[in-house]
């Protein structure tokens, strides 16, 4: 065992996120391993850092970690925790380190007309004091393009938190799906402003994707003489 994973041990919550941290830098089969071991950390901060760094690496058990603490209950993926660990980690608030991890990983730069760049809409959800690891969750699963990860965010769009139904929205409008429109319509109408300004800005940029004419067929060459 090596000293890092010695230190997910640790009693102190903030060491054991700097070792989450150290082990998300390096890319290999141990530090994988040590990432799952803090996946089942029972500190719901901790365990929501490896989720993110193991989802970042392509791990399926990132994936399913977050669609757990996204989905409902009736959801396949909720499974993966325990109901009292499930819920601890979609109500914990981490707004500035979940920030600061989304902004070096890249998430949601892609611009979202109406919003400025995307990474203001996101910034705007997770700096928010209430955000819990439900909208958290919605916006790292944004550019997954799964089915079951599209469905979540669909479901989520009802969601009783409207900071989890803005973040689906956000998501939702990266996908660059233009069948979606629909699914982001009713929000225009929702009692929250920052849910109807992103549900407008979703909607717009979707219908200027709509609109765009379809790229044209290289022309075929002429025929030798």
């Amino acid at each position: 065992m090596t000293t890092l994973e010695k230190m997910l041990d640790d009693k102190d919550m903030e060491v054991k996120l700097a070792v989450v941290a150290s082990l998300s830098e390096v890319s290999t089969p141990t530090s994988t391993a040590a990432l799952l071991k803090a996946l089942n950390d029972d500190i719901p901060e901790v365990s929501f850092a490896a989720a993110k760094a193991l989802w970042t690496r392509k791990n399926p058990a990132g994936k399913q970690a977050l669609l757990s603490v996204l989905q409902g209950d009736s959801k396949t993926a909720s499974g993966f925790f325990t109901s009292q660990k499930r819920e601890a980690l979609r109500m914990m608030h981490t707004p500035r380190t979940t920030f600061l991890y989304a902004l070096r990983q890249g998430i949601g730069f892609a611009p979202v007309p109406g919003l400025g760049e995307g990474i203001s809409s996101m910034q705007a959800i997770l700096t928010d004091p209430g955000v819990s690891g439900r909208a958290t969750a919605a916006l790292m699963l944004g550019k997954d393009k799964d089915a079951s990860t599209l469905a979540a965010l669909k479901d989520a769009l009802y969601d009783k938190d409207w900071r989890v139904r803005a973040a689906a929205v956000h998501s939702i409008a990266l996908r660059n799906d233009v069948s979606q429109q629909k699914e982001i319509e009713p929000l225009l109408a929702d009692d929250r402003e920052e849910v109807r300004l992103r549900a407008a800005a979703a909607y717009l940029r979707l219908s200027a994707i709509r609109a765009r004419p379809p790229a044209r067929k290289p022309a075929a060459a002429a025929p030798a003489n």
